[in-house]
């Protein structure tokens, strides 16, 4: 059963943008940080430049996070963000289409590295993300709040 907007309003996934140095070791830094504080990076995509990366990731504890990220000084933006469970590649276009139909502008999309129950998952940044989570919905699509993702 698809999830209500209300709830996605009330408990949104969170995406960190983490600006990083562009140098060898960096990301493994961040990771391995996560990692050894019991902090699970569930989706994650890295925009290159010259000079520095933005890693946009999603994790199952934001709260750790956000204070290791702090304490480590690795700088890092926050937003809310639509996650959204799919089957298969039929599923993206769908829900695209469902995004498309809402006349919802994408600004980015990619992929969770894996979810606590298996499925397959989106995340999705939009213009309006509250029609968004709508739109997905009325087309029969779970979407996502943090507590789905967290562990």
């Amino acid at each position: 059963m698809a999830e209500t907007n209300t709830s996605i309003a009330l408990d949104p996934v969170k995406q960190f943008s983490v600006f990083a140095e562009n140098r060898v070791g960096r990301l493994h830094e961040l990771t391995s940080l996560l990692k050894n504080n019991n902090v699970h990076v569930m989706a994650v995509t890295v925009l290159d430049t010259t000079d520095s990366a933005i890693v946009r990731m999603i994790v199952d504890d934001p709260d750790k996070a956000r204070e290791l990220m702090v304490l480590n000084a690795f700088p890092y933006a926050e937003c809310d963000l639509i996650a959204v469970e799919i089957n298969d590649e039929s599923d993206l276009e769908s829900a695209l289409a469902a995004l498309l139909e809402a006349e919802i502008n994408i600004h980015y999309i990619y992929s969770f590295i894996k979810r606590p129950e298996g499925k397959s998952a989106v995340a999705i940044n939009t213009e309006d993300h509250d029609v968004a989570a709508q739109a997905l919905n009325q087309r029969g699509f779970r979407v996502l709040t943090q507590r789905d993702i967290s562990r």
